[in-house]
């Protein structure tokens, strides 16, 4: 089970996801170069000692942005987790969790970072980091849930696999229509949903 958080590692969360939120929104209106750490804190209405709690920099900040979630995401999944029993198979605790992780509104951001990272490179060590922290969440719920019936190395890889297929999604190798995208003249476009049931089909049967 999910370990349940303090009111105050609720309140902490909650100032970290705000820091994240205008530091990103500054990043799209301004570009990474239009705005300092002030700015940031004016806009989420906090000071620059609670913003050096939370992030080295704006940068980081930003990248935070796409992987921040709210307490009602944590709740979702470990209701996914408290329904694991003893046949439920690793895939399908993945599946499960990055419905939850990756609802259209986090993928809209990652690709706001991706297009930005292109713009401004020292943003990508930050978004790569971020991506590996939600990897590794999930990878950690996953091994709390099946409670040694698979060996750790085997949770690791399978980690690996399911969050390296993101990165077509966010790159534009393979286009996926989020936010009410229309497919227009890209008769191979996929929907996020048929992407994902695409892709863990894949995992599922080998390719």
């Amino acid at each position: 089970m999910i370990q349940k958080h303090s009111l105050r590692d609720i309140k902490k969360e909650a100032t970290a996801h705000a820091l994240a939120d205008a530091s990103y929104e500054l990043a799209l209106e301004r570009g990474l170069d239009g705005f300092i750490v002030d700015d940031v804190v004016q806009k989420a209405g906090y000071s620059r000692r609670t913003f050096a709690n939370h992030y080295s920099c704006k940068e980081e900040a930003v990248a935070a942005a796409a992987v921040s979630f709210q307490g009602t995401d944590a709740q979702e999944a470990e209701r996914i987790l408290s329904e694991v029993n003893a046949d439920t198979e690793p895939l399908d605790i993945f599946y499960r969790l990055m419905r939850t992780q990756l609802v259209t509104e986090h993928i809209g951001k990652m690709r706001d970072l991706v297009s930005l990272s292109k713009r401004y490179p020292t943003l990508e060590p930050f978004i790569l980091s971020a991506f590996h922290q939600l990897q590794i969440s999930a990878q950690q719920m996953v091994s709390m849930a099946l409670n040694g019936r698979y060996p750790e190395a085997y949770t690791h890889l399978l980690a690996g696999a399911v969050y390296g297929s993101i990165t077509p999604l966010l790159d534009g190798s393979v286009k996926v229509l989020i936010n009410g995208e229309t497919a227009g003249d890209e008769t191979e476009a996929l929907t996020f949903d048929q992407y994902l049931e695409t892709m863990f089909n894949y995992l599922r049967n080998g390719f």
